[in-house]
């Protein structure tokens, strides 16, 4: 009896020891492996205060800065101790009405009595500074500073872009954001966010049982600092954009301009535009969704999302492929006699001296020249079926980027369209067209469709006799001013540069003597070449390419007009300024000037 009961006591004790131990083991993944039970005590007692990195600022190629910030505040709110506060006083105090403090308030109580949550996101400084002389009159709020943006000039917003809050979208796909967080939207600010957000800190505190800051916590010690984002140097000319964008005042269009050497693009304008502050602050919202129904669409990109047809602009490309291919040379001579008439096909041109060489077809932008060479280079004898010789035609214009994306740094950049001979033979059945079905190609009219930035591009290669750089809008980035490779990698055109000093003759010939009379300039010789865009929608867009000087050009550049008519009309005046602006610093035509300025085409 008595070895049982011992028996029974050393068990007892055994599970006593046991169940300790499954305790202690318990306690143990709870407190030390398990991190949860800690994280949520902690969180208890800690409120942490994210410490929010000032954007980097963005300059023009000459060093002047473009975009800035200012300080915003976001106000917070702990509900919890808010009572019995003047709520009208609240209420003037930071320009808002009674209902949307109350919504906001009903909002923060929703989420929680003791957590802080934020009551008015982007307070201006001004708001602030009145506000912060009575904020002790409002117990339960406090601000958490943020940055806003800011421009020199309410110029290039197509160029800069615009920043906004991150959504659940943009969350889910990117775990670096969190709610609260902000983002760039179109423009350097979205193609350069990564540069130019910077990196969050943040600030731990201690708070009591009725959420209120006691203190820092460890003296500030596990406190991280913002790191302010990388500034960027553009290759935009700011006073060149603001210039641009005064030109097409009051008119549909755009203007790109690019550095040959380089391929950084010195101004890109889209017209009709809209000023960047207005996608700021508190205001954005309302002002985006106005921007949005505006029936002129200032929010559209024409550089770089419009697709046209580039006209007679596009007649050197077509010069200098027939050149490489040998079906024309310099002395080759075409008759023009009002038109190109091929049996029932007939393509009208303007009365011009006939017959002429390859450097008079370009100045006097004869279309029955450029017919007869389209044809010779598809129906040439090196080929042995159409398909082979288009094939190859479209070849050369992929090398010069049109057809596809020129991998610039706007996200938004569309190829344009250059037909396949699928595409073709769907249209009109395999086999069953050749060169005459798609005459038209050969003077840039039918089919095929370019953005601004693309014909700016080809004129860029034109100026450096065969060669060119992804066109791109930044120039550097952050202390040691690095870029990617990507747009200092030189595409090579597998045509001669000796056919490309015949086109640029061409070219010349055009403002000196030919349809471009109107774009020369004295003490500089410009390069160019008028077009008239086809337009079913109503009257021709205007179009004009150019570069200069004619040896080492600083300047290649595309003016659209839409609905303008001839490229002399407006398109190659307006060229002609911005050249003589950029190379010269001002403009000895004002009178034309002035005409440009007035000129209203949106009546």
């Amino acid at each position: 009896m008595k070895d049982a009961f011992i028996n029974r006591k050393y068990v007892v004790i055994a599970l006593i020891v046991i169940a300790s131990l499954g305790l202690l083991i318990r306690l143990f993944i709870i407190q030390v492996v398990k991190n949860s039970y800690r994280l949520s005590a902690d969180n208890n007692v800690l409120r942490y205060v994210t410490q929010y990195p000032a954007r980097g600022l963005i300059y023009d190629r000459n060093g002047k800065l473009i975009v800035f910030n200012q300080a915003a505040y976001d106000l917070m709110v702990v509900p919890a101790q808010t009572s019995r506060i003047d709520t009208a006083g609240f209420c003037d105090l930071l320009g808002i009405s009674t209902d949307l403090f109350n919504k906001q308030m009903k909002a923060a109580i929703n989420y929680s009595r003791r957590a802080p949550s934020v009551f008015l996101k982007q307070v201006s400084n001004e708001t602030y500074a009145r506000f912060q002389e009575k904020m002790f009159l409002y117990p339960g709020f406090y601000v958490q500073p943020r940055t806003l943006r800011k421009y020199s000039k309410p110029v290039a917003a197509h160029v800069l872009g615009y920043v906004s809050e991150v959504d659940e979208g943009v969350i889910r796909k990117n775990p670096y954001y969190k709610p609260g967080d902000y983002i760039g939207k179109s423009g350097i600010e979205e193609s350069y966010e990564k540069d130019l957000r910077g990196m969050r800190g943040v600030k731990i505190f201690l708070v009591d049982v009725f959420s209120r800051i006691k203190g820092s916590y460890a003296n500030g010690k596990l406190d991280t600092l913002a790191v302010q984002g990388s500034d960027i140097t553009s290759g935009i000319d700011l006073n060149l954009q603001e210039y641009g964008e005064l030109l097409m005042k009051n008119k549909r269009g755009s203007i790109v301009a690019i550095e040959p050497k380089t391929g950084e693009i010195l101004t890109l304008v889209s017209s009709p535009n809209y000023d960047p502050g207005l996608l700021v602050g508190r205001i954005r919202s309302d002002n985006f969704a106005n921007l949005s129904v505006d029936t002129l669409k200032p929010l559209f990109n024409r550089a770089l999302m419009a697709s046209y047809p580039p006209g007679s602009t596009f007649k050197p490309i077509n010069g200098l492929i027939g050149l490489q291919e040998g079906v024309i040379s310099l002395a080759t001579l075409f008759e023009c006699h009002n038109g190109y008439l091929a049996g029932s096909k007939f393509v009208e041109c303007h009365s011009h001296p006939s017959p002429l060489n390859l450097v008079g077809a370009i100045g006097n932008s004869c279309n029955s020249y450029f017919c007869q060479t389209y044809r010779r280079v598809l129906e040439s004898p090196d080929f042995n079926t159409i398909t082979d010789s288009y094939n190859k035609w479209k070849d050369y214009l992929t090398e010069f980027g049109f057809g596809n994306k020129l991998g610039t740094d706007f996200v938004n950049e569309l190829s344009g369209f250059i037909p396949t001979t699928d595409y073709f033979d769907k249209y009109y059945g395999k086999n069953r067209w050749k060169a005459l079905t798609v005459i038209s190609m050969a003077i840039g009219q039918g089919e095929v469709g370019t953005t601004p930035l693309q014909m700016a591009n080809m004129t860029a290669a034109i100026a450096n006799r065969g060669y060119y750089f992804t066109p791109h809008i930044v120039k550097s980035v952050g202390a040691d001013h690095h870029i990617d490779k990507h747009f200092i990698t030189k595409h090579q055109i597998s045509i001669d540069s000796a056919n490309f000093e015949s086109i640029v003759l061409g070219m010349e010939a055009a403002v000196n003597s030919g349809t471009a009379t109107i774009a020369a300039l004295k003490d500089i010789i410009v390069c160019g070449k008028t077009g008239t865009a086809q337009n079913p929608h109503g009257k021709n867009h205007s179009v004009f390419i150019a570069f200069a000087p004619k040896d080492n050009p600083k300047i290649a550049i595309t003016v659209y007009v839409e609905n303008a008519g001839f490229g002399a009309t407006f398109a190659a005046p307006i060229a002609s300024l911005m050249i003589e602006k950029y190379l010269k610093g001002e403009v000895s035509n004002k009178q034309r000037e002035q005409s440009i300025l007035n000129l209203n085409l949106m009546r």
